[in-house]
């Protein structure tokens, strides 16, 4: 009695330990597997491109233009000095009293503030135009940070294309193991022959070789998607297959963005240049010493000085070439205008090439499902008849290489599909 109870602690104890080494196992799975979305990947991608850190240089770079021309409109402070010597002066006799001749050598230091009374909001327009180029440069950058979407989407669904193509092969093995297995059974009771097992072995060898060429092939897409995102891909990383997107008709790009913002500097451009021939007024303060003074050319020696008032400038130099200048910059933005309208039409017709493999790729997963079933039932036929001895090894291996290749068919077709889908509406932009 003793004995019997002993016996099945042990075997409770063996149990037990079993389970939480089976749970342990499970744990560790558990962590060493992680999951990664399509969408994850576009975020980690654009995070992680080196062309990103482009983002904070160039906001940065836009708020010193913007504080630096804002500058312009406070008080200018300037200081010069001369030291001339004349040929000739001006001298004065009064016959009675004295004569009087300025110093052929003369000297005169002084700073100037001054103060523009007709901006005309020039200083605001060049701000504008400085914030719209710095906005032109952060559009460039998201087309090119966009443009890495089609990079990880031809990754991305390789790694899932591949992924399928594992697991239909792994099917493939298993029903090539039934029928050895089989073929076996008919070998231990006489019936079959040992050149049929061979056959189905072999076969079964190339198909673990498929599978060892599937897995580089993985694991070279993995080494690339991982360098992309800076995170580990790896055998152990699950890809999440994503829902068919909703697709529309409508263009989003960034381009079209960027292509109105050029638009957009070109008109306020051309509003600068405007406002820039308009008459200049402001008010200065001019302060200094002299020999003469330049006040009282008649004081002898340093004297100080100072003048105050208002100046009038008029450059008409920009008038002669505004209507020109006015023609260039329409013709600039034509051409803008013109790309534009090109990139848009370039855009759609890949649209509609894309939506064409759509509609393909859906009536083939149609035509597939329906393959599949017939080449299921023949094989299930098969592998009787292989058990029954009615066909041979060669005839069975036809058959489940016929099915075989009807799945693998329809996992491209449904990756392909998926795929189109995602590229179209990464060309749409939306």
């Amino acid at each position: 009695m003793t004995n019997k109870l002993n016996a099945k602690k042990e075997l409770l104890s063996k149990i037990l330990w079993c389970f939480a080494f089976v749970l342990y196992a499970c744990g560790a799975f558990a962590q060493e597997q992680h999951t990664i979305t399509l969408e994850q990947c576009y975020q980690l991608a654009r995070e992680n491109y080196p062309l990103s850190r482009e983002r904070g240089l160039i906001e940065k770079t836009k708020e010193y233009n913007i504080d630096n021309i804002a500058k312009g409109i406070i008080p200018q402070l300037s200081v010069n000095g001369t030291g001339t010597y004349q040929s000739a002066v001006t001298s004065i006799a009064i016959p009675g009293f004295y004569r009087s001749a300025i110093p052929k050598d003369q000297y005169n230091l002084h700073g100037e503030v001054s103060q523009t009374l007709s901006d005309f909001g020039i200083n605001k327009q060049r701000r504008e135009i400085s914030g719209i180029d710095a906005d032109l440069q952060q559009q460039d950058l998201e087309t090119q940070l966009f443009q890495l979407k089609d990079r990880i989407n031809q990754m991305f669904f390789g790694i899932i294309l591949i992924d399928g193509q594992l697991e239909q092969n792994e099917l493939s093995e298993k029903d090539i193991q039934t029928g050895i297995d089989k073929v076996q059974a008919a070998i231990n009771n006489g019936t079959d022959f040992n050149s049929s097992l061979n056959k189905l072995k072999a076969e079964l060898l190339t198909a673990d070789q498929h599978s060892i060429d599937l897995k580089a092939s993985r694991k070279a897409y993995t080494d690339m998607l991982g360098l992309f995102i800076d995170q580990k891909v790896d055998e152990h990383t699950v890809l999440l297959k994503p829902a068919a997107p909703i697709l529309t008709d409508s263009v989003n790009r960034p381009e079209l963005k960027a292509y109105d913002l050029q638009v957009k500097s070109y008109t306020e451009q051309q509003r600068l240049t405007r406002i820039s021939n308009y008459p200049q007024l402001s008010a200065f303060f001019q302060g200094g010493i002299g020999d003469p003074s330049p006040v009282n050319f008649l004081a002898s020696g340093l004297s100080k000085y100072y003048i105050t008032g208002f100046r009038l400038s008029w450059s008409i130099g920009g008038l002669y070439t505004y209507k020109k200048d006015k023609l260039i910059n329409k013709n600039n933005q034509e051409t803008v205008l013109a790309q534009r309208n090109t990139f848009l039409f370039n855009t759609t017709l890949t649209m509609r090439q894309q939506n064409a493999d759509i509609e393909r790729y859906t009536q083939l997963i149609q035509s597939d499902n329906e393959i599949i079933k017939l080449r299921d039932s023949v094989k299930q036929t098969s592998t009787v008849q292989l058990q029954n001895g009615v066909i041979t090894a060669n005839d069975f291996l036809l058959d489940i290489n016929a099915e075989a290749q009807a799945r693998q068919d329809r996992v491209l077709h449904e990756v392909q599909l998926l795929m189109s889908q995602y590229n179209y509406k990464t060309t749409s932009g939306n």
